[in-house]
């Protein structure tokens, strides 16, 4: 039998998984993920040593414990002669108590759960992930890697709102997400691009999700997201940062109930809202609406702002970096964002393909049990 490292990333129409040797470098034997949770649901794995492919169709309605039994019921089950010793989970908010990866307890369980307001979309579906593993694996520890972690360091000057103290006690401050992406190309970095690991970084993570790291010696000293995953740069489907009192007046003004507002801001903004078709980057680069291409232009010109503010923060730049959907596929969009940076200077650009999974699986085999 091979012991494993099992990473999960539970969304709220999925569930993506990777499975690791238990062994320093951390082969790859499995990937795959259940998708289309609530619809239409389809089970898709591959083993990697033969390549062979498991494609399975779920019941209409299956749910995130349906998927994870699937998922964990293939691994057992598996020719390999698999057993899953860790499980680590993506958990997007850790606030400002969990700063580096934990083993999740009961006790830490229900901290994190008070974390759900500050990442509505996501937190409530990790943390379910986190309570059906234990309760098909109740002996298998699993360790927590939040996606706030690697910025947790950041200065007060990046960290706070101007806002009275008393709302900055309430945990209303900047904390900064996509920490997975973010160390991981730290560690690239360091093991493939030593020199540039030094210096003055500013790494792009553009996907459905998008955000901005300014990283120093290969620390993280400032993020373009703030309290919550919605902050900062234009996304595939949310708005990126808004004039506060624009919620105000959606609220009290056009009587949207705060729902609704939430449900636009994440759901129906960004390159969608503007396009008025879709967030899909690959349809809207084939698109002759000139809408299209207008949602484009507009990504480009907001992740080029926030690049040259996050130089500000580490005093220039020697380094760009594009991981991430978007960053990684989409060379046009990498074209127009270094066209608007060129007056910075000729800084590296590099493409460095995001690989979170590996980063938990590597933090799992790091994090002892409690």
């Amino acid at each position: 039998m091979t012991d494993t490292i099992l990473t999960l990333n539970a969304g709220s129409s999925s569930v993506k998984f990777c499975l690791f040797a238990a062994a320093q470098d951390l082969p790859l034997l499995a990937q795959g993920k259940v998708a289309s949770l609530g619809t239409e649901p389809v089970f898709d794995a591959v083993c990697e040593s033969t390549g062979a492919a498991t494609k399975k169709t779920l019941a209409p309605g299956a749910s995130h414990e349906d998927a994870l039994r699937t998922i964990i019921g293939w691994i057992n089950g598996h020719e390999q002669g698999w057993r899953i010793k860790t499980v680590a989970h993506r958990i997007v908010h850790g606030g400002t108590e969990f700063t580096s990866p934990v083993h999740v307890t009961s006790g830490i369980f229900h901290k994190l759960k008070k974390l759900c307001p500050l990442a509505p979309l996501h937190q409530p579906h990790n943390l379910l992930a986190l309570g059906i593993v234990d309760g098909l694996l109740a002996h298998v520890p699993q360790i927590g890697c939040f996606d706030t972690a690697f910025h947790a360091r950041h200065d007060a000057l990046f960290s706070l709102y101007a806002l009275p103290q008393e709302l900055t006690d309430k945990g209303i401050r900047r904390y900064g997400f996509h920490g997975l992406s973010y160390e991981w190309i730290a560690h690239v970095l360091r093991r493939d691009h030593p020199d540039l690991a030094q210096g003055r970084v500013i790494a792009a993570h553009l996907g459905n999700g998008s955000s901005l790291c300014a990283m120093k010696n290969g620390a993280s000293v400032d993020s373009t997201m703030g309290m919550t995953a919605l902050d900062g740069v234009p996304m595939g489907t949310r708005s990126g940062a808004l004039d506060p009192a624009a919620v105000i007046y959606m609220i009290r003004d056009l009587g949207m109930p705060p729902d609704t507002v939430e449900h636009a801001l994440y759901e129906k903004s960004g390159l969608k809202g503007l396009s008025g078709m879709t967030n899909d980057v690959k349809a809207l680069l084939a698109s002759n609406d000139p809408k299209a291409q207008f949602a484009l232009d507009y990504f480009a010109l907001r992740i080029a702002q926030y690049a040259a503010m996050m130089a500000v923060a580490i005093g220039g730049v020697d380094g760009i970096i594009f991981t991430g959907g978007i960053g990684e596929n989409a060379a046009s969009i990498r074209e127009k964002i270094l066209a608007r940076l060129a007056f910075l200077g000729p800084p590296r650009a590099l493409v460095i393909p995001a690989n979170e999974e590996r980063m938990m699986a590597m933090q799992a085999l790091k994090t002892p049990a409690a």
